[in-house]
Formats: structure tokens, C-alpha cells, sequence
């Protein structure tokens, strides 16, 4: 049973169920998913507390915190009473930062040696779209990082991926080898057959030019799938 309700203030709370002395005394793994998120917004309505509407919010996306960082600030204002633009931004920023963290553990690294290190990159650029787009990284011939770059952006089902485009940029940047990225909005990682032509194509142009096509991933909400790990790329 909770030791609270919810039009008790946070404040009136014991001291070791209040988040931020919780997280001081006790550490920041300590704390449930809505606790963090409380500990952002501060305050909750007039009829419940911070707690108890940090878990509302979480509960509109099933607990899941991914699909969490997909809402607006108008979806959270809008949907949720006691959320404003400030709260709103300060879950939206809270989030963001958690994503660039991801991408700057491989930026650190410096170089692409697994199909986990490209995902990690991307995930935060492209992890949470509406969209599909299509990316590269391009890499020097020890595989470190040159540059990210975005191909194209689509709609919800699919975008267009020109490999004249891709091996220019390529060729512009002396690339020795590229990775391929798209991501799939619906968070299905199953390539398409186009998304398995399309590879083979930009393979077999990249054969001529000497630049080679390290990998494909397939981004889906916070997973992927690597053509290179299931041995079809």
C-alpha cells in the first residue's frame, strides 16, 4: 500500500518518500520512473500530487519512456492538468539529454566497431522521429567517424535513398566505408524487401568506387537490426 495520497502534498510526506530527499539519501537508482519525472516537474494539481501525476503521464504511454519523448509540449499541456509549458519542456529537455548521452559514448570512442556503436550514434538522432529518414556515417580506413549525415526524410511508411547522393557525399568526405541507416516509426525492425534491394544496390556501387558498405540498421524505438550481424548485407 502507498504510504501517500494523492491531495497529500509532497512536502507533508515522510521524509524518506519524498523523491529529492530520497535521491540524496539513498541514491538516484533508488527512484521509480515517476519519482524522476516528479522531481522535474516539482509540483503537482490541486488534486494530486507531483508523484501521482508523473505516473498519469507515464501510464498514457504504457510506461514506456521512449514513447514518452515522442509527445509534444501541446500533447503533455494538453492532456494533462498541472502540466504547463515549463514542466512540459523540463520532461522534453530531461529526455533529450538522456539521448545525446547515448550518442556522446560513441562520439567519445571516435570509431564504428560494431553494429551497436552505429545504433547507439543514431538512436539519438533518429530514435524518436515520426518520420523515416535515411542516414550515413561515414568512416575513415580505421573506421573512425568522418561525419553523420542525413540522406532524406519521408513519411510515417517510407523514404527515398539515392545512392548517387549517398557515394557523392562519400567521395566529397574520401570515405573508405559508409554505414547505412534508416529508421522504422512503427518500431517493426523486419527489413522490406525494398529495404534488402536497396542495399544490395548501393553494395554492389560501392564495389566500384572501393568504398565499402560496412552495415545497414534498422532503427525501431530503442532497438535495431544490422544486416552485418544477420549475415544478408
Amino acid at each position: 500500500m502507498e504510504k501517500y495520497t494523492n491531495n497529500i502534498p509532497i512536502k507533508n510526506w515522510a521524509e524518506d518518500d519524498r523523491p529529492r530527499e530520497k535521491l540524496q539519501n539513498k541514491g538516484v537508482n533508488s527512484l521509480s520512473d515517476a519519482e524522476l519525472i516528479a522531481i522535474l516537474i516539482g509540483s503537482g494539481s490541486r488534486n494530486e500530487s507531483a508523484v501521482e501525476l508523473s505516473k498519469k503521464i507515464l501510464a498514457s504511454v504504457n510506461g514506456n519512456l521512449i514513447e514518452l519523448s515522442k509527445l509534444s509540449i501541446n500533447d503533455l499541456v494538453k492532456n494533462f492538468k498541472g502540466i504547463g509549458d515549463a514542466k512540459a519542456i523540463s520532461i522534453i529537455a530531461a529526455l533529450e539529454l538522456g539521448k545525446r548521452r547515448r550518442s556522446s559514448e560513441v562520439i567519445i570512442k571516435e570509431k564504428i566497431t560494431t553494429s551497436k556503436d552505429a545504433f547507439e550514434l543514431l538512436h539519438a538522432l533518429i530514435g524518436d522521429s515520426h518520420y523515416e529518414e535515411f542516414w550515413v556515417i561515414l568512416l575513415n580506413k580505421a573506421h573512425k567517424i568522418i561525419k553523420t549525415i542525413s540522406i532524406s526524410e519521408g513519411g510515417i511508411a517510407g523514404t527515398v535513398a539515392d545512392p548517387k547522393k549517398i557515394f557523392k557525399i562519400a567521395l566529397e568526405h574520401n570515405a573508405c566505408s559508409i554505414v547505412l541507416c534508416h529508421n522504422h516509426p512503427s518500431g517493426n525492425l523486419k527489413a522490406s524487401d525494398d529495404d534488402i534491394r536497396l542495399t544490395r544496390k548501393i553494395k554492389e556501387a560501392g564495389l566500384m568506387l572501393d568504398i565499402q558498405i560496412v552495415d545497414h540498421i534498422i532503427i525501431g524505438d530503442d532497438n535495431y537490426y544490422s544486416f552485418a550481424d544477420e549475415g544478408i548485407l
